[in-house]
């Protein structure tokens, strides 16, 4: 135990701290995450429009009229639809804010470079046609979804990126001493966006010119289609699990590092979802930011909701007792620090196997379960990581009973993976409070004796 604690500290820490302090993936995932409230609010919206009750379309028909789930889907559309372009913003905000340079000026420069990149066409079906054209003069709003999240994350770090050297260069108009200050900074940012819209553009009509015609294309063949593959395949789920509970051991939030590379990729599958099960179709994807929230991390990294209940129940030292009467509330809505930190399971190679293991174990039978279609594919719905088990897999399938068996099955398998290392734990804890006990009574009968 002490070589692997010493392989942790001096190997695996030193380089993970310094990914964890990375300034561009802790942006990345701060902009993204500027997303959730929106999709969390449109996920309202869609469950109402698809509550899997009998009738339920039919009284709704009836009550307000056969467009009503055309009508609801507005705000669905509304905040779905708009994920990259917040996305834009957000990252540049957040990287300007580790630079020190004025954020609200770089999160602007970045937007208009991000509606700069992209294609002013809309596909368009004239009566009688049977073939879709391209018509220019309107924002594609896909585009401006989950299907532009790639390329806004670029923008917004190169934009930012020639931002902050153009202006730590000091090449910036400065206004006299009584300008006001907010009119003084809309200068400063004026040569710097310049330049930013400037390459853009030249970039855009660079690409125009080739086979690829968008950046957006580019972005895709280049880079988001080889990393869709490998987000939204088994081996790379794994992978990206197993690197998280690694991260975590060393102290270090693995589930913040490791999403804000992948949001993207998992991002972009929740909301190929969406779509299709707003339009009735077969379910595309797997691996979506809910099936890793919702199925394979029930009661925070590592499905440790098993863990505190076991040993709520069946701890026999004082200390696991108690720490399970403390943790078993936060870990029913997913929150597990208590016990990472308390028990603790950083740095902790006994508790450090199971942690790694649980989670592969049920990414591999929740990936069984979906691809033989006996529990439904998460339907899009983003519904809070905080919501208790069984509810969330309910709803996250759109009302389906197989998404709660499925978390119901989790816990179990859960269970039996850290049942005998809890006992092991457990055991060792008993035996040193026992054996303080012994060296304590003779002390206190000393003392005792001492005093008569």
């Amino acid at each position: 135990m002490n070589k692997v604690n010493q392989i942790l500290e001096e190997k695996v820490m030193p380089i993970a701290g310094r990914i964890a302090g990375q300034r561009h993936l802790q942006a990345l995932r701060d902009g993204i995450i500027l997303t959730m409230p929106l999709i969390i609010i449109g996920s309202f919206f869609l469950i109402i429009g698809n509550l899997p009750i009998p009738g339920y379309t039919e009284f709704m028909a009836k009550t307000f009229g056969s467009s009503w789930s055309e009508k609801l889907a507005y705000p669905v559309d509304a905040t779905f639809e708009i994920m990259g372009l917040v996305a834009a913003f957000g990252i540049a905000y957040r990287l300007a804010e580790k630079y020190g340079v004025d954020a609200l000026s770089a999160g602007a420069i970045s937007l208009a470079a991000f509606l700069l990149a992209t294609p002013y066409q809309v596909p368009f079906m004239p009566d009688g046609a049977t073939k879709e054209i391209m018509v220019g003069g309107g924002i594609p709003l896909s585009l401006m979804g989950s299907k532009g999240l790639f390329v806004a994350m670029i923008i917004a770090m190169v934009s930012t990126e020639i931002y902050r050297l153009i202006i730590q260069r000091n090449l910036v108009f400065k206004m006299p001493d009584g300008v006001p200050r907010a009119v003084s900074k809309s200068f400063v940012a004026l040569i710097p966006g310049f330049a930013v819209i400037f390459l853009i553009w030249a970039a855009r009509l660079i690409v125009e010119a080739t086979p690829f015609e968008s950046l957006h294309n580019i972005v895709s063949v280049l880079l988001g289609t080889p990393l869709s593959i490998l987000g939204g395949s088994l081996g790379g789920s794994l992978v990206a699990e197993a690197v998280k509970m690694l991260l975590w051991a060393c102290g270090l939030h693995g589930a913040n590092i490791v999403g804000g590379v992948m949001a993207p990729i998992w991002y972009g599958a929740m909301d190929a979802n969406r779509i299709a099960f707003q339009a009735g179709e077969e379910l595309p994807k797997i691996f979506t930011q809910q099936f890793f929230d919702i199925w394979v991390n029930i009661g925070g990294s590592g499905a440790t909701l098993a863990l505190v209940v076991t040993m709520f129940l069946r701890a026999r030292s004082k200390q696991m007792k108690q720490l399970g009467k403390l943790a078993v509330g936060p870990a029913i809505f997913n929150i597990n620090e208590p016990i990472i930190f308390g028990m603790p399971i950083v740095m902790n190679p006994m508790l450090l196997l199971p942690f790694i293991i649980t989670p592969l174990v049920t990414v591999t039978l929740t990936y069984i379960g979906m691809s033989t279609g006996l529990v439904a594919k998460p339907a899009g719905i983003a519904v809070p990581w905080t919501m208790p088990p069984i509810f969330s897999g309910y709803l996250a399938t759109g009302g389906k009973v197989s998404g709660a068996v499925m978390q119901a099955i989790n816990i179990v398998v859960s269970f039996v993976v850290y049942y005998p290392f809890f006992r092991m734990w457990d055991k060792q804890k008993l035996k040193e409070e026992n054996d303080l006990e012994l060296v304590q009574t003779p002390a206190a009968s000393d003392d005792k004796e001492a005093a008569l």
